[in-house]
């Protein structure tokens, strides 16, 4: 497979998947903005939309004070935000007709269908309208993900765009966590409190885990045992662990098809090892934040590995 042919694949799952988080996070910050609380933590919950979807400097950059309005506008359609839901959408689709033959007929219309549903829908500014519209979005992630599952030879060419997912899921889980521990409290409030339980079961809403999380745990929500699930515990598809499972496993499934394995997968090898080995209560001791920090951090390199194996 040409490297081009490759990066459009790996970038139209990147892109899907942001849409669907971004979308996730908007859903989140409109529950949490709705909660019976003090002034401040409505802006917080919106400041944490912006947080959590790595786009702060961005936002600053534009000028905008943080209100519901603005972060609703910036992270689903703004034109001066190059990762909307709007642009990763349509980036996708972009990627995906520059690959038409390596799609099935099935999976190119999910993605096409995905660009089509966003301008007929427009910009709804009503709350409801909005609330609808990322309920689309996230159906259309289902959709692809359904397809591509469901209709696509196992090959390279199936490789590359679930890698993509993968790569993309794993980062979104761990800025979730990371801003959920870290900001969306806020002073005055109790840990342990009504609004940090409402905003950790948020969490777990936001990535289709609270079920998950009951049926694992079989007791009320509390943070270290969110931690637990979304950092290490391999039946939860959204979870590191989970995530990283499948980026050796398709990476793996490359080496297989190409005949020699590289920098990505050993990078990968050894970070699968790290999770295998790990537990929660030393990763509380050292810090959450940190051990997310150097997670984003080497997930970041292994990005760039396989950027440069593959994608060049």
């Amino acid at each position: 497979m040409l490297s081009r042919t490759a990066d459009s694949l790996y970038w139209t799952g990147r892109y899907m998947e942001r849409a669907d988080f971004l979308a996730r996070i908007l859903e989140a910050a409109i529950r949490l903005a709705a909660l019976p609380a003090k002034d401040q933590a409505t802006v917080t919950a919106w400041a944490g939309a912006i947080a959590s979807s790595g786009v702060k400097s961005a936002f600053d950059a534009t000028g905008r004070t943080v209100s519901e309005k603005s972060v609703r506008e910036f992270l689903a359609f703004g034109a001066d935000n190059s990762t909307s839901i709007k642009a990763c959408i349509t980036r996708a689709r972009t990627n995906a007709r520059s690959v038409r033959t390596a799609l099935t007929i099935e999976l190119w219309e999910a993605i096409n269908g995905a660009w089509n549903g966003l301008n007929e829908l427009g910009e709804p500014t009503k709350r409801d309208d909005f609330t609808n519209f990322l309920d689309f979005v996230k159906s259309t992630s289902l959709a692809v993900e359904g397809a591509s599952s469901r209709t696509m030879l196992r090959n390279d060419a199936y490789w590359f765009l679930r890698l993509g997912m993968a790569i993309e899921r794993a980062d979104n889980t761990a800025r979730l966590l990371d801003v959920k521990y870290h900001l969306l409290l806020p002073p005055g409030e109790r840990v342990g409190g009504q609004l940090d339980y409402f905003q950790w079961t948020t969490l777990l809403r936001e990535v289709s885990a609270l079920t998950a999380y009951r049926w694992v745990y079989r007791e009320s929500v509390r943070p270290w045992l969110v931690a637990d699930l979304l950092v290490l515990n391999r039946q939860m598809p959204r979870s590191l662990a989970s995530c990283q499972g499948m980026i050796v496993s398709y990476l793996e499934k490359l080496a297989a098809d190409y005949g020699r394995r590289g920098p990505a997968q050993r990078l990968a090898s050894n970070r699968l090892t790290q999770f295998n080995e790990a537990r929660i209560e030393d990763i509380f001791q050292s810090g959450l934040h940190e051990y997310i920090q150097g997670f984003l951090n080497e997930n970041n390199a292994l990005g760039a590995a396989i950027h440069e194996q593959y994608l060049v």
